[in-house]
């Protein structure tokens, strides 16, 4: 019995342990200026084996009182620029009145430098382990608006509230482990038992996990107690019509919004229970009844792809997009809410479990579903290697996507520190298809049994990556070191060649190359017309590894043939055996996802417009797929029906990456194009070229610098009515360009010099943009250029120009490059003198400077002027200037620019001002891209 009272007295002892904690709050919201008055008592327990001097509390929810806060500078990062625009009243805060103790004498509390949103509270004196303090905050909490990351207060006048009370930080190992908000849904809390009492104006309904203890309504107001214990993180939604669907399964009730494409309620209903009963039997009992899944929730981690398709279009069997987007939904809930792990620094192990239980559950339920669903049965759609691609293909293919950019980074990389991609997308998918890949290579449900086992040992208690590594290395029936080493904590590649065979009769030796030099194992197949003949697993490839196997009638030899490996390239993967070629080659039209079991060639119409070749119209022949290549070539010729005759372009090119250093990328190539410069005026461009890229090993830091080193080899068309100087020569280029785009604060400079059989010049660009906090905006551009010799040359066609540069070296793209007047004409790229007006001298043969600003009016109205200083040989040098509006739908993309005052004179007074206007137009579709994927890369 003894025995009995001593294994109960050690339970309890574990639970008191974890649930120590605890908060009671009494809030009273104030619907016109949507702030909670909150009277907060917060118990603390002390349960590590240090005393503790003072306290770190979490108040997300002043992240959004400044806009150089954390979260703000993180939205600038992002380009995200609703934030930096929100007016006062859209942004929230917390206002502490006071923070006292159980004997009511206040705390002395800051906020530490550079992160608003924490509270460090010292203590009267020391707490002890094992020992707890109370402290009693009076504040209020000022709801923001939920355009900034969908919690806040929406259109309607709801409140979805995240982060909105004070909760206790997290010590452990010696540290306080407490950061600020960045919209990474990621607060670290100490676990806590909580009562809410909540007073509303009665027309709001309450959405919450916690359990109701009573509804009540005096003086017009409704007033409901919420309980809960053990919580992690707690969201809270106020509606003023219940806007969600109780759905009861058999051991929980889940309380849901998410879109149910008008499913059945039955329907919903099974399957929110098969889910449930999946993560019970995968992973383990989730402790709580009450299950709170939120569209918000969804929409913040969603099915990328699905969450693109417009809502008509459902290309996926009935239930498929529920039960998918229910089933990563919840089990991201649930694992949230149940493994309480440090979500900024070891969110892998979280999302290891997570997406490969979604690998699993698809193959299990829907193991023919197809990544385009019946898309990929729509002829012209299933011409593509795309259709074949399966549901769980997506994952390791937008995880490679960042691999093949070199913008991977290690999944043990704290959350803040990824780039946005690697943040929602790449990063969680590698980890899911690397527990897939170890599970492959041990087999035998090991990892299934390590996971279950992690969970059960510590669900609802703190736990780390280091406690999930030893469940699962002491599962392993193998050494699966290299699973931590090399692609936990470092952003290696993956990536294996069949380097030699050499076959006998019955047997054939296999020579396979490690290319990156790490530890991973591959695995070897054998296939017979296209079938697997057999699998082995090939371990410790250091820099080669030969070994022998028994023919058995094999016509090829693959590496990771069922693409179970998440390798950097699989195109030099097959070695043929009694076939002719390694792989067949195949032609595809359009550009398509890479298939590695072909030598692909892509082709596709492509079309130009210059106003002398009119419409070009041809067929580019290429090898680039969606996925990048480190070799590319892309030959276009084009029929110019203005011109009636051949034009086009052809570039060949290839990269050497390196990981984890400044200078990250060497490429180095050819290329060539044709086109018209004037009327029935052709001339022939050819530049081989090296370029050095550099950056910050820090990723989210956009800081770019490039070496350009080229020769330019132009020939040109000799006019008849206007014979040219030099209609053919070479100019020697290099130019170094240093960029750090930034929503707030913008620099780039560029150093450019230029050596010609009879010139040579040298010029600087320096740009630099600001967005000040009441979001004026200035922008500045310098720009000054010399010749170091020229040879008294006639014409200005090589010549520093003002508004309009020649363009020799046919660099921009220009629509009608030789027009002097017209519309074609007025077109203008910011370059060399960047001025907007047309002015005299329009030329600079000795040296030119120039000074370009302008500052925003109201949003996209700018005001801009422009001075400089031209000089021409044997005259003295002349100051001009120039101002006007600007029109800035789109910097830098579509612009226009109206002249109001100048050397001229007013030019708005002046006859033919619509000749005046300048304009800026891109029609370059990868540029547009670039626009929009900034804030992604």
């Amino acid at each position: 019995m003894r025995f009995y009272f001593i294994l109960l007295l050690f339970f309890v002892g574990i639970g008191w342990s974890f649930a120590q904690n605890s908060i009671s709050l009494n809030a009273q919201l104030n619907d016109i200026t949507h702030t909670f008055s909150i009277e907060q008592e917060l118990v603390y327990t002390n349960t590590s084996s240090d005393t503790l001097n003072y306290i770190f509390l979490n108040d997300w929810a002043n992240a959004f009182s400044a806009k150089n806060t954390p979260l703000a500078k993180r939205f600038a990062e992002e380009f995200a620029r609703r934030f930096r625009f929100a007016k006062d009243e859209e942004r929230g805060g917390t206002y502490i009145s006071e923070i006292t103790n159980a004997e009511d004498e206040r705390f002395i509390w800051e906020r530490p430098e550079e992160a608003q949103d924490l509270i460090k509270v010292k203590l009267y004196k020391p707490l002890l382990p094992d020992k707890s303090v109370t402290l009693n905050l009076d504040y209020q909490v000022k709801i923001p608006i939920d355009k900034f990351t969908r919690y806040g207060v929406d259109s309607e006048n709801n409140y979805k509230l995240r982060y909105w009370y004070i909760t206790p930080g997290v010590y452990k190992n010696g540290n306080w482990e407490v950061f600020s908000h960045k919209n990474l849904g990621d607060q670290y809390n100490a676990l806590h038992d909580i009562e809410i009492q909540l007073t509303t104006p009665p027309q709001y309904y309450v959405g919450s996990p916690l359990n109701f203890k009573s509804v009540s309504t005096n003086n017009g107001f409704k007033t409901v107690k919420l309980t809960g214990k053990d919580q992690l993180d707690t969201k809270l939604y106020l509606a003023k019509s219940f806007i969600f669907e109780s759905i009861q399964t058999e051991n929980h009730e889940i309380l849901t919004n998410v879109d149910d494409d008008d499913l059945q309620p039955e329907i919903k209903r099974i399957l929110l229970n098969r889910i449930l009963k999946y993560y019970n039997e995968r992973v383990g009992e989730y402790p709580h009844r009450n299950i709170f899944i939120t569209r918000d929730d969804y929409l913040i981690n969603p099915i990328y792809g699905l969450n693109q398709l417009p809502g008509f279009i459902r290309p996926f069997p009935d239930g498929f997009q529920y039960d998918i987007k229910q089933f990563k939904t919840i089990t991201n809930y649930l694992l949230k809410n149940s493994i309480h792990i440090n979500p900024r620094k070891e969110q892998w192990v979280h999302d290891a479990i997570l997406v490969s239980l979604m690998i699993d559950y698809v193959n299990e339920h829907y193991p023919n579903m197809k990544l385009l669903g019946n898309l990929s049965n729509i002829i012209g759609v299933r011409w593509f290697h795309a259709a074949d691609l399966e549901f769980n293909d997506q994952y390791q293919f937008l995880y490679m996507n960042m691999a093949r950019m070199n913008l991977d980074q290690p999944l043990s990389s704290a959350q803040d520190s990824l780039v946005k991609f690697n943040k929602n997308i790449a990063n969680s998918y590698k980890a899911g298809v690397g527990l897939k890949y170890v599970e492959d290579y041990l087999g035998n449900g090991t990892v299934k049994d390590a996971v279950k086992e992690f969970y059960s040992n510590h669900n609802m208690r703190p736990t780390s990556a280091e406690d999930f590594e030893q469940i699962l290395q002491k599962h392993a029936t193998k050494d699966i070191s290299w699973f931590f080493n090399d692609y936990v904590d470092s952003n290696k590649k993956i990536d294996f060649t069949i380097q030699n065979l050499r076959k006998t009769k019955d047997s054939l030796s296999v020579t396979i190359k490690n290319k990156r030099r790490t530890d991973f194992p591959v695995s070897l197949y054998g296939l017979k017309d296209g079938e697997i003949v057999f699998k082995k697993w090939v371990e410790n490839i250091d820099k080669t590894k030969t070994i022998e196997i028994a023919r058995q009638g094999v016509d090829r030899l693959a590496l990771n043939y069922e693409q179970k490996i998440p390798e950097f390239n699989q195109r030099d993967n097959y070695k043929a055996v009694t076939k002719l070629f390694n792989k067949p080659l195949q032609f595809r039209l359009l550009q398509d996802i890479e298939d590695p079991r072909y030598s692909q060639l892509f082709f596709m119409p492509e079309f130009n417009y210059n106003l002398y070749d009119g419409i070009s119209i041809g067929p580019k022949l290429y090898n680039k797929t969606v996925l990048s290549k480190t070799f590319n070539f892309n030959i276009s010729p084009k029929y110019g029906f203005n011109s009636e005759t051949i034009v086009g372009s052809a570039s060949f090119s290839n990269v050497h990456q390196f990981e984890n250093k400044e200078l990250y990328s060497i490429s180095y190539g050819l290329g060539g194009t044709r086109y018209s410069y004037g009327y029935n005026l052709f001339y022939e461009k050819y530049t081989p070229f090296l370029n050095f890229s550099f950056r910050n090993k820090y990723l989210r830091d956009n800081e770019r610098q490039n070496l350009l080193i080229r020769n330019i080899n132009v020939r040109r068309d000799i006019d008849p009515a206007e014979a040219v100087e030099e209609p053919n020569y070479n100019v020697f280029n290099i130019n170094y360009r240093y960029s750090k785009p930034h929503l707030v604060d913008y620099y780039s400079a560029s150093f450019d010099f230029q050596l010609a059989e009879k010139f040579s010049k040298i010029s600087m660009s320096l740009e630099y943009r600001k967005l000040f906090r009441n979001n004026r905006q200035i922008n500045l551009r310098f720009f000054t250029g010399t010749f170091l010799y020229s040879d008294n040359m006639e014409s200005d066609y090589f010549s520093f120009a003002l508004d309009r540069p020649t363009d020799y070296l046919f660099d921009y793209n220009y629509y009608g490059r030789s027009q002097g007047s017209g519309l074609f004409s007025q077109q203008i790229i910011v370059a060399e003198g960047g001025f907007k007006s047309q002015l005299q001298p329009e030329y600079a043969n000795q040296w030119i400077t120039t000074l370009n600003g302008s500052t925003n009016l109201y949003k996209w109205f700018f005001i801009y002027g422009d001075v400089g200083l031209v000089k021409n040989q044997h005259e003295n040098a002349q100051f001009l200037y120039d101002s006007g509006v600007r029109l800035s739908l789109v910097d830098d993309y579509f612009e226009l620019f109206f002249p109001v005052y100048s050397n001229l004179g007013w030019e708005v007074a002046q006859e033919n001002y619509d000749e005046k206007i300048r304009f800026i137009v891109s029609l370059d579709l990868n540029t547009l891209i670039r626009l929009f994927t900034r804030r992604w890369y």
